[in-house]
């Protein structure tokens, strides 16, 4: 009997027993890593939830705003043979001030999800907002406004599978009501709905379950909030970051109201640097609120804000535009996004709009043919390197001209043409470097390649 007692016993401790190499079970019910769930849900806001936390963050108002005012600031120069032509059409976009409008519609991209620009187009046929703008028919353009989607309400696809703009939107009903309820300028049969070849359409993130872009501040969400809350945590410790401690005996047989009121008393007479008159038994001394290590978590949450937004630290805290220093490789790479973002999003609207422009009967003399003329539209170059770094880098070059010279691989003469152009021109800065004959950004006479190039052993020679 004590036998067959001792056998369950042994059963039930096996049945029981934890093996600490097995453990829970990875991947079991009891495994903790197995209720953990990745956050699904989709943060949708408002328009006015958008408006009211772009109003009330200035880090927000630097998300949504500069990578737009990057994208515009240089803006752009157009080639062709015909000076005079070229002068007008540069004229011509200053006067509707379309660099301005094209940086609202991308900040209204960014902010709501999508931006649009309306055309100001006349035409020498009668014409409905709701019908597709003529080319042939165009007279002049006679102004350009940005505006959000909070001026739209829908989307109208084309649903046809047959046909060749299958999935692309055909047209929008925009609201264009004033604030008293008046519409404007349009007949009860436009119903408010305009032809997309009236409007400058800005889109860069939209689900494929939506028509609508969505907000760059909507998969942000956590960490903007968790950004929100560093920030709010900070001002709370600096509020209150030192505070005095007064120690005596006779707090222990005071009452609450007279400590209350003891604390009052001391917090007005001691809140600044006063004197203290206090007792032999007394103590009065300042407690400072240890944040060490704070340091790294500020670190944390700045890196997933800038890894979320795209952008360098030093960008969304406001760096001058256009401007690094040293071997800042994170700006270089937003910059070359920048530069992407021109050439995929923004010059189709540039050259739509100089096709209009060089098509009217009104503008630039009369119509011409944009087919018929040679011409080519180049943004300029985004960025380019503080004084000081400018003249480090031209010390290297010259350095390596020694050696070049030296070693007899290039003549005087050569290395005064590479680096100066012609044997009596000015050297060119790098701010004023002469407009490079490709589509390429170059500083100094190099590429943008060799010059990162450059960069980077300018940054080993440095640190070396």
């Amino acid at each position: 009997m004590p036998h067959t007692r001792l056998d369950n016993m042994r059963s039930s401790y096996n049945a029981y027993r934890n093996d600490f190499l097995v453990g829970h079970g990875k991947g079991t019910g009891k495994d903790s890593l197995t209720r953990q769930r990745i956050a699904t849900s989709r943060k949708e806001l408002t328009e006015q939830d958008l408006l009211n936390y772009y109003a009330s963050s200035q880090f927000v108002q630097n998300l949504v705003d500069i990578p737009a005012e990057d994208l515009t600031r240089s803006w752009i120069t157009i080639r062709m043979k015909d000076t005079n032509l070229r002068d007008m059409l540069m004229r011509k976009l200053r006067d509707l001030s379309s660099k301005e409008r094209f940086c609202d519609m991308r900040r209204y991209e960014r902010l709501h999800g999508d931006g649009f620009v309306s055309i100001g187009a006349a035409q020498k046929n009668d014409f409905k907002l709701s019908d597709p703008l003529e080319e042939n028919q165009l007279l002049r353009i006679d102004y350009l406004h940005a505006f959000s989607s909070y001026k739209v309400g829908n989307f109208y696809l084309n649903e046809d599978m047959f046909s060749p703009n299958y999935g692309e939107v055909e047209s929008f009903q925009i609201n264009r009501r004033s604030a008293i309820g008046s519409q404007i300028l349009v007949g009860v049969q436009d119903a408010g709905v305009v032809h997309r070849s009236r409007l400058f359409h800005d889109q860069t993130r939209r689900m494929e379950d939506r028509y609508q872009g969505q907000s760059i501040l909507e998969p942000m969400w956590d960490v903007l909030t968790v950004f929100d809350t560093a920030l709010w945590s900070v001002g709370q410790i600096l509020y209150d970051f030192t505070f005095k401690r007064y120690k005596t005996d006779g707090v222990n047989q005071m009452t609450r109201e007279e400590k209350y009121e003891f604390q009052s008393l001391a917090d007005f007479m001691f809140r600044t640097e006063a004197m203290a008159i206090i007792g032999t038994k007394e103590d009065l001394d300042k407690v400072t609120t240890n944040v060490t290590g704070i340091n790294y978590l500020l670190d944390f949450v700045w890196e997933s804000l800038s890894g979320a937004a795209k952008m360098p630290k030093s960008v969304i805290k406001g760096q001058e535009a256009g401007t690094i220093a040293g071997a800042q490789y994170d700006v270089l790479n937003y910059y070359s996004r920048i530069a992407a973002a021109q050439e995929t999003e923004l010059r189709p609207h540039i050259e739509r709009l100089i096709r209009y422009l060089l098509i009217s009967d009104g503008e630039l003399g009369g119509k011409i043919d944009p087919d018929a003329l040679e011409w080519e539209v180049v943004f300029n170059p985004l960025w380019n390197v503080d004084q000081e770094t400018d003249a480090k880098i031209r010390k290297m070059i010259a350095e390596a001209d020694e050696i070049y010279l030296q070693n007899g691989v290039l003549t005087d003469d050569e290395v005064r043409k590479i680096r100066f152009g012609s044997l009596d021109g000015d050297a060119p800065g790098v701010e004023e470097a002469k407009e490079p004959e490709e589509p390429e950004q170059k500083q100094d006479g190099l590429s943008e390649e060799e010059w990162r190039t450059l960069m980077e052993g300018f940054d080993k020679r440095m640190k070396g």
